[in-house]
């Protein structure tokens, strides 16, 4: 009897011409199951047992689950757990180190083992499975009838074998997890692709106006969200939106939220209407717990907005002709907190020239790598130095801005921005 690996004999060169086969068919395979199950059948082979069991830790628990349970017929066995002896199978994992009782109805180490008692276990092998001293499992095979089957040559051989079994089980699991981290980032650039299939695609237009838009997730999916789309041939719908989560659930959220949205905009007789509407939809077929912020605006022509804010970022208004700016007002919850929004439309006259600036959160709180916000002032700033020029590179020179504030730092929350820029009647920019 031992449980010691430090008198176990060296392999000799049937052993060792054992060991290389069993290792070759080992790396034959990645897939974790059939790993598992040559570990147990090459056992059953080498030693002849009974019986064979194998049991892995579980990640992050405090546990040994079966995987495998082998006959001598290499036929699975059932209700693994009520046929081993538990307290070799504890003592193993407790000292990790293997252990041999070439009979243990009379081994005193065991004389209070009743489960090797009531089964009748005779011949005893278990060996723990190891990689850089960590314990992955053990792999366990007895005899009820015959004592003495196994000897330190077996648990010299199942020793060696153990650890590359060990290599072997390892290398199967960071298959697994490279095969389901490469499905899942397969899976979330589609989901990528698909949300931005959902935003405007070519933003519609409006005499006198000129609208820009960007959007960036700052992981694969984004819970912001813009749209443009139109009510009527005289009036478009603005609308800047961002969900409460980040990942793939705001994403989903962001979904629902912007069919809503645009589906109530197309019926509702006044943008707090639509709103409102939304609002008890989200509550009424959502469980989720998320909000949305929204600024939805109704663009006119003749410089005429009628806006809404629930619980958004307030736009800024540069006035061209008088080099001033104003963030307009705050306002209501967002959409999906509670069952009454107590919304006010607020109606904007631009002039000329002026420039509207719709955004989320991301923008004005990016930080630089010394964890200082972009800050209000910057925008207000930026957007003063670049108002003469188009939509489109106004929110250019807004971006350059941000991105050259923030250098190396890396994204914190999804970046939305729609620039709005009244040019008036053709020739009165």
């Amino acid at each position: 009897m031992t449980s010691s690996t430090a008198e176990l004999p060296l392999p000799n060169r049937e052993q060792l011409a054992t060991l290389y086969e069993i290792t070759r068919s080992l790396n034959s395979t990645l897939d974790l199951d059939e790993v598992l199950e040559n570990i147990m059948d090459r056992v059953i082979e080498v030693t002849g047992a009974e019986r064979g069991f194998l049991m892995l830790c579980e990640p992050g628990k405090d546990e040994m689950l079966f995987k495998v349970a082998r006959g001598l017929d290499r036929s699975d066995l059932e209700t693994p757990a009520f046929q081993v002896s538990t307290t070799i199978v504890h003592e193993v994992e407790r000292t990790r180190k293997p252990l041999l009782t070439d009979n243990a109805q009379f081994d005193p180490r065991f004389q209070r083992g009743e489960s090797i008692m009531v089964l009748g276990l005779r011949s005893i092998l278990c060996v723990p499975i190891l990689v850089k001293d960590r314990l992955l499992g053990l792999v366990y095979v007895d005899n009820r009838l015959q004592a003495g089957l196994f000897n330190r040559e077996h648990l010299a051989l199942l020793t060696a074998f153990a650890g590359q079994a060990g290599t072997a089980i390892e290398n199967a699991r960071l298959y697994q997890v490279a095969v389901e981290k490469g499905r899942m980032e397969k899976e979330l650039q589609m989901a990528h692709d698909i949300q931005r299939g959902l935003l405007p695609n070519t933003l519609p237009t409006l005499p006198g106006y000129e609208i820009a838009a960007d959007w960036h997730s700052a992981r694969e999916v984004a819970g912001d969200f813009y749209d443009c789309f139109e009510l009527d041939e005289n009036r478009l719908g603005l609308v800047i939106a961002d969900v409460s989560d980040k990942g793939a659930p705001a994403a989903i959220f962001m979904a629902v939220a912007r069919s809503l949205i645009r589906g109530n905009a197309l019926s509702a007789s006044s943008p707090e209407e639509t709103l409102r509407q939304t609002n008890s939809l989200i509550l009424h077929d959502t469980q989720s717990g998320m909000f949305v912020t929204v600024y939805y605006a109704i663009v006119q022509p003749g410089g005429a907005i009628t806006g809404v804010n629930a619980g958004h970022n307030r736009p800024l208004h540069f006035h061209a002709a008088q080099d001033t700016h104003e963030f307009l007002p705050r306002g209501g919850h967002p959409l999906g907190w509670f069952a009454e929004l107590p919304v006010q439309a607020v109606s904007i006259q631009l002039e000329p020239g002026d420039v509207l600036i719709f955004y989320t959160d991301g923008l004005t709180e990016a930080e630089n790598i010394y964890g200082e916000p972009y800050g209000d002032e910057r925008l207000v700033e930026v957007v003063r130095a670049a108002a003469q020029l188009p939509a489109a590179d106004i929110l250019k020179h807004i971006l350059s801005s941000v991105s050259a504030f923030m250098g190396a730092a890396p994204p914190f929350d999804d970046t939305t921005l729609v620039v709005l820029r009244y040019t008036g009647t053709a020739g009165s920019a």
